[in-house]
């Protein structure tokens, strides 16, 4: 039984809430991995926000490409991994950026008192968005395989 994603199938599993784990190659060492909300839009690119001095930013300002993996934490297990290229770098915003992502894992009153428990505006004056447009995925969907 063939229990690849579809298309339409990995994108909408993406465009859902799961925390990301990003992998970035660093040379002499194992990739540098670590979990990240994210933000996904079908057919569209993938974003997350970090901290703009860390090693991780350091990294991925290097090397212009990242990995990315998706999955469920309960069975029937499924995953979406992907692979792409960072597309763009910019200073993030808290209202069009930081907000909205705090908003989509904790909801508007546990994420605004995350926002704020975490230094508010003063935290995130270096903060970066990364965008990355998917090129190449890796999928699994094992409730094809063994359904409930």
């Amino acid at each position: 039984m063939n229990i690849k994603m579809t298309k339409e199938e990995r994108e909408s599993f993406l465009g859902g809430v799961h925390i990301g784990v990003i992998s970035i190659p660093e040379e002499g060492r194992g990739p540098l991995t670590a979990p990240v909300w994210y933000q996904y839009e079908p057919g569209g690119e993938l974003w997350f926000e970090t901290e703009g001095k860390s090693r991780k930013a350091r990294l991925l300002k290097e090397g212009g490409r990242l990995s990315l993996l998706v999955q469920t934490e309960t069975p029937p297990y499924q995953y979406v991994s992907l692979e792409g290229v960072i597309t763009a770098i910019t200073p993030a915003d808290l209202e069009r950026h930081t907000r909205p992502m705090a908003h989509r894992y904790l909801g508007a009153e546990v994420g605004d008192g995350y926002i704020e428990a975490t230094g508010g505006t003063d935290a995130r004056a270096s903060s970066i968005v990364v965008r990355m447009r998917p090129e190449r995925w890796l999928t699994a969907d094992y409730s094809k395989q063994f359904p409930t």
